[in-house]
C-alpha cells in the first residue's frame, strides 16, 4: 500500500541526516549521537512494529517527529537533534520489508 507522505521527500531529509551522523562518527564525536539515534529507533520499533513498509515509515515521519524529542537519551536542546532523528529514520528504513539496497521493491501483502 502506498503511503500518503511522499517517500522521496522523506528520503531527502533522511539521507542528509545519515550523512551528518557519518561526519560526526568520522570526527570521533559519534558516541552520544548514536545514543540519540538508537533511542529514536527504539521509538520507531514501538510505533511501527517489526513489519512495516517504507511508506509506513514516511507516513509516520510526515505526521511529525516531535515525539522523538521526549525520548530517553534525547536532548531536545541539542542543535542537531533533527538531523539525528532523520538519521534514525534512514537506518530504520533499511529494515522495511519493501526496501533493499537503496530502492523500493514490490512485495505481496
Amino acid at each position: 500500500m502506498e503511503g500518503s507522505y511522499p517517500l522521496d521527500n522523506a528520503l531527502f531529509g533522511w539521507e542528509t541526516g545519515a550523512e551528518h551522523l557519518r561526519r560526526l562518527e568520522d570526527a570521533g564525536r559519534g558516541e552520544v549521537a548514536l545514543e540519540v539515534v538508537e533511542s529514536v529507533r527504539d521509538g520507531l520499533r514501538r510505533r511501527l512494529g517489526a513489519t512495516f513498509t517504507a511508506g509506513d515509515l514516511a507516513d509516520l515521519y510526515g505526521a511529525g517527529t516531535d515525539w522523538a524529542r521526549g525520548l530517553p537519551g534525547v536532548d531536545p536542546g541539542r542543535g542537531d537533534v533533527q538531523e539525528l532523528v532523520d538519521a534514525a529514520f534512514w537506518l530504520h528504513l533499511q529494515t522495511a520489508r519493501d526496501f533493499a539496497g537503496g530502492r523500493r521493491i514490490e512485495v505481496e501483502d
